[in-house]
């Protein structure tokens, strides 16, 4: 294979699943590779699992503020939009100390301790939702289980009315599915109106615990101190957008991604169903077989190196976390789907400054869905292929059917 073969510009490539006979091409013949774009400048592709690290524990030469975190450059006429955008706390799209700051307002939400404690409820609106579609023997995994449990999670830690979750649940998709002709804004002015609904959402929370704080996150966010000054409507807003989408989709995301490896292998299926107790090893090796996001870009803020590959000011940088989770030098075997892996030293969850905040959180709810879902859903199997999201960027599934032994 001739390295020009590969495109990882086009989401279209991402239909059947994560291409990764082109990243392991990347990793053997050009680990930090410059990849061309159609509409654009290009950009260096990072695939190696010790790249990843270097380039993610290094913000002050690999920005997230500068370029954004995305692919594509935004259009001339887009500009001035991504530039307002850029000044929201959006802590994805931020680097030191700024991030900083931000980060520790809500890191005390999402703390081993806090997230403990809220194990007894997640495990009962898991066993909630198992509830509503054990006795059918046949469900949409994404919207019936896969979805409902971080949704309702994410919610409630916000304190966002119940009558308001569905709406909250489309604008999620929409945003995350923007490449996806089912699921995206067909226009630049739809895609504004998705986040306009999702800043109309956050300040009808605003209004209710603005005046009268609770213990939960919209009241910390509400009443919290950046430098003496406190949230302004804009930032607050930016943070309400950014939990509800990211304390949503990716973990959605993982629960069918798993949901799918199981089905495909049912030995390893069977060894949990033997023993629950290797759920938690099975979780991380969903988390590394398969993650939720590809790729997340880093921009150049001065002349550097990777891998003794010159990097020049400005230059986009992706780094690509399912071709790092399968790196030769670090997982023996990769490819094999290996519920007892150990170690697992995956890189789901980002390393350095944006490590996943609610790592802790994900994991809870993860181990919590799978342990209702292995122990009540028997002899699973697949209705159809599952209908997957047109995206290079979140690694998801809009519909998967399954079936599986009905519940007495």
């Amino acid at each position: 294979m001739r390295l020009e073969q590969i495109d990882l510009t086009n989401p279209d490539n991402f239909l059947e699943g994560t291409p990764h006979h082109w990243f392991r091409e990347l990793r053997a013949k050009a680990p930090v590779y410059w990849h061309p774009e159609e509409r654009g400048s290009g950009f260096w592709c990072v695939t190696k699992h010790a790249d990843l690290r270097q380039v993610s524990r290094n913000p002050e030469v690999f920005s997230s503020e500068r370029g954004g975190t995305q692919m594509r450059d935004p259009e001339p006429e887009e500009r001035a939009a991504f530039e307002q955008q850029r000044s929201f706390p959006i802590m994805l799209m931020m680097d030191p100390p700024r991030h900083v700051k931000f980060r520790r307002i809500v890191q005390r939400g999402f703390t081993p301790r806090m997230v403990q404690e809220l194990e007894p409820h997640i495990r009962d609106l898991a066993r909630e939702i198992v509830d509503r579609v054990a006795g059918r023997g046949e469900c949409d995994f994404v919207e019936e289980v896969a979805a409902e449990l971080p949704l309702q999670v994410i919610c409630e830690m916000m304190g966002v009315p119940e009558e308001s979750r569905k709406e909250i649940f489309e604008i999620t998709n929409r945003m995350i599915g923007f490449d996806d002709p089912e699921l995206g804004p067909r226009d630049r002015e739809a895609g504004q109106q998705a986040m306009i609904q999702m800043f109309g959402h956050a300040m009808a929370v605003a209004n209710l615990y603005r005046e009268n704080p609770t213990d939960n996150l919209s009241s910390v966010l509400l009443h919290a101190e950046v430098e003496g000054e406190k949230l302004d409507e804009t930032e607050y807003s930016a943070f309400f957008l950014l939990l509800c989408v990211a304390g949503n989709e990716t973990t959605r995301t993982v629960t069918t991604n798993g949901m799918k490896l199981l089905i495909d292998h049912p030995d390893q299926l069977q060894m949990l169903v033997d023993d629950p107790a290797k759920i938690p090893s099975a979780v991380e090796e969903i988390l590394r077989y398969d993650p939720a996001v590809h790729h997340f870009r880093r921009t150049a803020t001065r002349e550097t190196e990777i891998r003794g590959q010159k990097i020049s000011e400005g230059d986009k940088v992706l780094i690509w976390y399912p071709s790092a989770n399968r790196d030769e030098e670090i997982f023996d075997d990769p490819d094999r789907f290996d519920i007892l892996r150990h170690p697992n030293e995956h890189l789901s969850f980002g390393i350095g400054e944006h490590f996943c905040l609610g790592a802790n959180l994900a994991r809870l709810e993860l181990n919590v869905i799978f342990e209702e879902v292995v122990a009540r859903l028997r002899n699973p199997e697949l209705v159809a292929p599952p209908r997957r999201l047109r995206s290079n960027f979140i690694n998801g599934v809009k519909e998967m059917r399954i079936r599986f032994t009905p519940e007495a």
